[in-house]
């Protein structure tokens, strides 16, 4: 406290000191010169001097630093008035100009993070006009071209509405999953968290995409022979849609004749990690950071090709993060990609 006082004060003690001896130093003189110097006077002047200009310059600075930096705060809305009241004001510059550093610094902070969010919510509203302007052209031409007659054509129209139609449906693919990815980053989606086989599930997915890993010629498969359950704590539908876009990406970008493999390894006590490895094109590292974003493609050009909504992998983020888990990713360019996420163990079924 003495510390805090001395350095708030300083100011105006070596000011007052400086004006009071200059005064005194003066009086004394004068009262030398009319011969009616009395030794008590200088020093009883010295002290009023010293006081008065103490109290006067300690006002004026506080009344000036408090004007001028509350006007600051005011015009740029940095600071509530209520913020200047609720502790002194104090007049060591030092000590004002660090805590102004320490808010801009704050401040700086934050305006950062706005332009990356801005830059962001840019990137967004292009990436998600892209996605569905593609498929509506589509389906528009093919529209438009039936009207113009092709409709009388059987067999032309026929393709063409098919041809519709798939496009309506990368349309109602794209909506579902911004729908399911905007109800995760707002809380919305509930999970019903429950023992579950995760053993069980996975084989449910490798049914699923069985034809679709053989028009490839990609074998999915266990790292080992799991003969009995493993049961874990989450929601069984989410996580099978975790799984499910996990598969098709190493589906997707996997190399023909090529291999997915799904293990399942005790992590410690409670937690099990679940393993989707293959052995496709890989990810330059460059990328792997944004992986998760929404929309973001390694190969624009390929991924194009394959379809997809480009939210698979944001999504399998959020659904992991809602569970109150963690995901990973590792990958080599020729090698392969191994994406794993953790998930909470249970002994047995709750039914």
């Amino acid at each position: 406290m003495a510390v805090a006082l001395k350095n708030s004060y300083r100011f105006a003690v070596r000011s007052s000191l400086f004006i009071s001896l200059l005064l005194t130093i003066v009086l004394t003189g004068l009262l030398y010169l009319s011969e009616h110097l009395v030794w008590y006077i200088p020093i009883v002047f010295l002290a009023l001097a010293f006081l008065l200009s103490f109290l006067i310059i300690q006002s004026r600075v506080e009344r000036f630093i408090y004007r001028r930096v509350k006007k600051i705060y005011d015009e740029v809305s940095l600071l509530e008035s209520s913020s200047f009241s609720s502790k002194p004001i104090t007049t060591d510059m030092k000590t004002l100009t660090e805590e102004i550093e320490k808010f801009a610094k704050g401040k700086k902070v934050e305006i950062d993070t706005l332009k990356i969010r801005e830059e962001y919510r840019k990137d967004f509203l292009g990436n998600v006009s892209h996605e569905l302007k593609t498929p509506l052209f589509t389906v528009q031409g093919y529209i438009l071209t039936l009207l113009d007659g092709a409709i009388k054509d059987k067999r032309v129209s026929e393709k063409y509405l098919k041809r519709a139609s798939k496009g309506v449906e990368r349309l109602i693919y794209i909506v579902k999953d911004l729908d399911m990815i905007t109800k995760l980053e707002t809380g919305d989606l509930n999970l019903k968290k429950e023992p579950f086989d995760v053993i069980e599930v996975i084989k449910n997915v490798f049914e699923l995409l069985e034809m679709r890993a053989a028009k490839k010629e990609i074998t999915l498969t266990f790292d080992m022979e799991y003969s009995t359950p493993i049961y874990v704590l989450g929601d069984a539908e989410k996580i099978q849609q975790v799984l499910s876009n996990l598969l098709v990406n190493s589906i997707k970008y996997g190399h023909t004749n090529g291999t997915t493999e799904v293990s399942v390894e005790n992590l410690i006590k409670n937690k099990v990690i679940v393993r989707v490895t293959d052995n496709g094109e890989g990810i330059p590292k460059q990328h792997i950071p944004r992986l998760f974003e929404r929309f973001y493609r390694v190969d624009q050009s390929g991924s194009r090709k394959e379809g997809g909504s480009g939210l698979g992998l944001a999504i399998v983020k959020h659904i992991i993060e809602a569970h109150g888990e963690k995901i990973y990713v590792e990958s080599e360019v020729d090698v392969g990609s191994e994406f794993s996420f953790t998930l909470e163990r249970t002994e047995k079924s709750w039914v």
